[in-house]
């Protein structure tokens, strides 16, 4: 096997992601029947196939699964090699992959990227959205540097930084404005709007409730912040959102926001990275704008108009 190449691998890896090889070709940027080459020349130098080809999809062989294993651990290797480079300098450059929830990335990003960018601007910033747990096998696996995510997430390959905490407020139909806010036994009664399973969110929400996810009557899902805000103004039910989702979420619903009374249900936003990883003194770095970027948010939402 002395003809494999990185090049070959990092083809392999992008399919066994997506499992499909147009999608595979589009995320590594070359044609379809060029990856397709590749991964027969991969299988053919290896002696045994890699995938099992179907008429939409491919998976691994049992020997797929196994090489897979063992090619993430290579590309990671490589990839460290390339941030020990990078970590002798003073000044963080070229690529940063930067992961980020559903939950925060519309209403952070914009200013998070700015930031960065006139901070350092020989960064390449690419963005990955996507729910918790794939953020976590993503940055185990090497294909992201870093994630923002709501804290804990109790890995212990990773580092965490805590860098902000915010409240969920309470969004109701318009015409419920200055009604009093319901306590959390009364939340329980009500039709609530939750995102669906796998969104972290959710699950915060419910543990505020002290509700159980397996409510089908009072517990409908929706896919965004976005649609339960507007589910909430067509009168289906209530909702809880981040209070950095308010200002864009609420400004074209009929809808009202509240807040509870006594505790507040509030999450922990930080920074997750490999532990191993040696940019781990420039990611300190990053951590410490995307702080500044989600304090001057929330200063922003302090000055604006107060829920109702």
């Amino acid at each position: 096997m002395k003809n494999l190449t990185l090049r070959q691998l990092r083809y392999f890896e992008a399919l066994a992601q997506h499992g499909h090889f147009g999608r595979a070709a589009e995320a590594s940027a070359i044609s379809q029947p060029a990856l397709s080459v590749q991964i027969k020349e991969l299988e053919e130098e290896l002696g045994v196939p890699l995938f099992e080809r179907g008429p939409r999809q491919v998976r691994l062989t049992g020997f797929g699964e196994l090489f897979a294993e063992r090619v993430r651990d290579i590309l990671r290797a490589v990839d460290e090699l390339d941030d020990l480079a990078r970590a002798s300098h003073e000044q963080l450059a070229g690529r940063l992959r930067i992961g980020v929830i559903p939950t925060i990335a519309p209403y952070l990003l914009p200013t998070i990227v700015g930031d960065l960018a006139r901070a350092h601007p020989g960064l390449d910033i690419r963005v990955r959205e996507t729910i918790t747990p794939r953020l976590i096998e993503e940055l185990g696996a090497g294909r992201l540097d870093t994630a923002i995510v709501a804290l804990p997430v109790s890995e212990p390959a990773f580092e965490e930084v805590a860098l902000f905490s915010e409240d969920f407020v309470l969004v109701r139909p318009g015409e419920e404005a200055g009604k009093p806010v319901p306590s959390r036994e009364r939340l329980k009664e009500m039709r609530l709007l939750l995102l669906e399973e796998g969104h972290c969110f959710r699950d915060q929400a419910l543990s505020f409730c002290d509700m159980q996810s397996s409510r089908p009557r009072e517990i409908l899902d929706g896919s965004s912040l976005s649609t339960l805000v507007q589910m909430v103004g067509a009168g289906i039910g209530v909702t809880l959102i981040p209070e950095m989702a308010v200002a864009v979420e609420t400004r074209s619903a009929n809808v009202s926001v509240a807040r509870f009374e006594g505790t507040q249900p509030r999450r922990t936003i930080g920074m997750i990275w490999r532990k191993s990883n040696p940019l781990g003194k420039q990611l300190m770095e990053v951590a410490e704008s995307v702080r500044r970027s989600g304090e001057a948010l929330r200063a922003g939402r302090q000055d604006g108009p107060a829920a109702a």
